[in-house]
């Protein structure tokens, strides 16, 4: 039982590629499938990529909750889960931009994106130093915030494979929601990662 936490880990990342790989596919961009999908197949495959996103999203919530209710936290959960929450996170917005023109997300999008490779970094000339960058309660929030504007977004994007009303003024105030809140998680993205820059220039000061 010890080993759930890490097995959920393990099928974020496995389900992040597949997330990838569907979305991919039903762009065309994958070389066997490309010019050899109908409609209706291109919109399952993001039907079932933003499924996949969604079951990994739950087990970032999951997997750490039961380390601790199982006491059964380790170097390698450690190590899987914030690699898990950056693939899976950067995997959908690299998803989502194959999804057509989509200007209001572009921005937050590439400051997500630039802010996650950032501190990746910063860990890794951290912990050459024997500098630790522990998880803010912000950045906690953060990942919630990113995971759950991306679903919206998603499903904006992949709006007809859902056959949800077009043209009406529930889509209009969704995407409205999804793109604030997209804003929004950029954000505290962006002061998360000017926090964990100013820890390490202090640490190695």
């Amino acid at each position: 039982m010890k080993s759930l936490p890490n097995i959920l880990t393990g099928s974020r990342l496995i389900m992040a590629l597949f997330m990838f790989v569907a979305f991919a596919a039903a762009a065309g961009a994958v070389p066997y499938f490309s010019n050899r999908l109908e409609p209706d197949q291109q919109f399952a495959l993001q039907r079932w990529a933003v499924y996949a996103f969604v079951l990994a999203a739950v087990t970032d919530f999951f997997d750490g909750w039961l380390a601790r209710k199982l006491d059964a936290e380790s170097v390698w959960g450690a190590i899987l889960d914030p690699i898990g929450d950056k693939v899976l996170v950067c995997g959908a917005i690299l998803g989502l931009l194959t999804l057509g023109p989509q200007p209001y997300v572009v921005l937050p999008a590439g400051l997500i994106l630039f802010r996650e490779f950032t501190v990746s970094a910063l860990r890794e000339v951290g912990a050459a130093k024997g500098v630790k960058l522990p998880v803010t309660l912000l950045a906690k929030w953060k990942t919630t915030l990113q995971l759950t504007a991306l679903t919206m977004e998603l499903v904006v994007a992949a709006w007809g494979a859902f056959s949800l009303p077009d043209g009406t003024q529930f889509r209009e105030g969704f995407e409205w929601a999804a793109h604030g809140l997209f804003w929004v998680a950029a954000v505290v993205t962006v002061i998360t990662g000017w926090q964990y820059w100013t820890q390490t220039r202090k640490a190695l000061a």
